[in-house]
């Protein structure tokens, strides 16, 4: 089998563009590959978090992963912190990276932005700037062949393969080249209250996005109070980012296409349209939402899985760094 790897940063909580984009993918890739799920806590840590929450965030990301349908028998669950050669392998990558690759990262530019008293980047912390080499080791670690992520997260897959294929180059064969798998439809959710902005967790509105956690009728006050564009149809438009964004996530919720949507609401009101939306996300989240809530009940399960992962994680990563090493000299 095939192996992959997907993680998310155990920030505030999941929402249904991290399950549509992400989880869920993810999810059906135990199937076919053997899938390694990682908590990323380290990458947490580049913007400021408070301790006690982010304790709290790492097993409430667990819960939720698992509410989502990841079985540990089959995925390799586990908290990234809980393996040193993480941090190792990122060293010896950023000796290998390049200022300008570093630069060039996209994500980096606009959450330095977003950094504490940040004026442009000197407000960043360094483990901001670098945090991609890090996400080139958490994906080299394990010789990964496949990475399901978001196209915004896409560069940085192509900086972990410009990084494999240049050590592979400069020390000898060490590295699987790993390939993005990127959801061709519903992969960018986008916010309720900015059809333009991807739905984020940070995000300063409740309004913004629909948690995993939200009770029903948190959910259909969300729907309702979204925004959409100027006009009256219901249709999908490069311009009409708003209602785009709303179709994409009925289509997901229904596993109806766009077009059969569109159709059913011809000469109907977004009213109409926002009430049936309203009522099929309260039943494609409701089953996962209650699965989350059983598995956060029970925190020492939740320590029991993620220490079963770790270890099984611990093992393929020690065996990769011992190559590693021999590799760039460092072992006598």
């Amino acid at each position: 089998m095939k192996r992959s790897l997907t993680g998310l940063q155990p920030t505030n909580f999941l929402h249904i563009g991290n399950y549509i984009g992400a989880v869920q993918p993810a999810v059906a890739l135990q199937s076919d590959t053997q899938l390694l799920m990682m908590i990323v806590d380290y990458h947490a840590i580049t913007m400021p978090q408070d301790p006690k929450e982010l304790r709290k965030n790492i097993l409430s990301a667990a819960a939720t992963y698992l509410g989502c349908g990841i079985d540990p028998a089959k995925t390799i669950l586990f908290q990234q912190s809980r393996i040193a050669e993480h941090m190792e392998l990122a060293w010896i990558l950023q000796c290998v990276a390049k200022m300008g690759e570093a630069e060039r990262m996209t994500q980096y530019k606009d959450k330095a932005k977003k950094a504490e008293g940040a004026k442009g980047a000197e407000g960043a912390s360094v483990g901001l700037f670098t945090y991609p080499i890090l996400m080139a080791a958490d994906i080299l670690l394990y010789d990964t062949e496949i990475v399901p992520v978001g196209e915004d997260q896409k560069q940085h897959v192509e900086l972990a393969r410009d990084l494999a294929i240049r050590f592979n180059r400069d020390f000898g064969e060490t590295f699987v080249v790993p390939e993005p798998k990127i959801r061709a439809e519903g992969a960018r959710i986008m916010a309720l209250d900015d059809g333009t902005k991807k739905m984020s967790k940070s995000a300063p509105s409740a309004k913004s996005y629909i948690a995993l956690t939200d009770d029903a009728d948190t959910i259909r006050k969300k729907i309702m109070s979204a925004v959409t564009d100027s006009g009256t149809e219901i249709r999908t438009d490069r311009n009409r980012p708003a209602i785009t964004n709303l179709l994409t996530i009925f289509s997901v919720a229904t596993g109806r296409s766009i077009e059969s949507i569109e159709l059913a609401y011809v000469g109907k009101g977004y009213g109409d349209f926002k009430k049936d939306l309203a009522e099929a996300v309260v039943e494609y989240l409701g089953p996962i939402r209650g699965r989350i809530l059983n598995f956060a009940a029970d925190e020492t399960e939740l320590k029991r899985i993620l220490a079963e992962g770790a270890e099984k994680a611990k093992g393929m990563a020690a065996f990769k760094m011992n190559k590693v090493r021999q590799r760039v000299g460092v072992t006598l």
